[in-house]
């Protein structure tokens, strides 16, 4: 079984995820995690965008790798990759029916000032689930490009709303 866990930024992603891989005792592969322990040192001062989203393709790319390893030693994989556009979930989802694996996906939103309000509490904090200080700025690029799971990818695909 795979977990996919999505929503826009600051909606409680990461500790959502990690009480799940706890709960069910499963693997958890986190792309900020990977980002920042991979990539973070050689972040551009400039041009942070298209930096990030190359090196977000290729870590997506070998999670899904490892993903599929673990599912198949019969290793239930909680996944949480930023998947924000309908079109980068799709490309996902056919992966999953490729592989022939069972999916839920568990999306998480909550009121945009409230997001950001966790975002600046968790910036300052730099607690469990800290990988990186977002910015005003990052946090509206993010926000702008998240699209939510519209009606019909919710009845195509075991997709689950939670309002954190």
């Amino acid at each position: 079984m795979l977990y996919l866990i999505e929503g826009p930024v600051g909606a409680g992603k990461s500790t959502y995820a990690a009480k799940l891989a706890k709960s069910k005792t499963c693997a958890l592969l986190n792309l900020d995690e990977w980002m920042v322990t991979l990539f973070s040192p050689d972040r551009p001062g400039t041009g942070f965008l298209n930096w990030y989203l190359e090196r977000k393709r290729r870590c997506v790319e070998q999670i899904w790798l490892v993903a599929q390893t673990l599912a198949g030693n019969g290793v239930d994989v909680v996944l949480e990759l930023g998947l924000v556009t309908l079109a980068e979930r799709e490309d996902f989802y056919t992966r999953v029916d490729q592989a022939e694996l069972e999916l839920i996906v568990h999306v998480l939103d909550a009121p945009k000032k409230e997001r950001w309000r966790r975002v600046q509490q968790r910036n300052q904090e730099q607690g469990a689930t800290f990988r990186m200080t977002v910015s005003e700025e990052i946090f509206e690029i993010a926000d702008n490009a998240w699209q939510s799971p519209d009606a019909r990818e919710q009845r195509l695909r075991n997709v689950l709303i939670f309002n954190n």
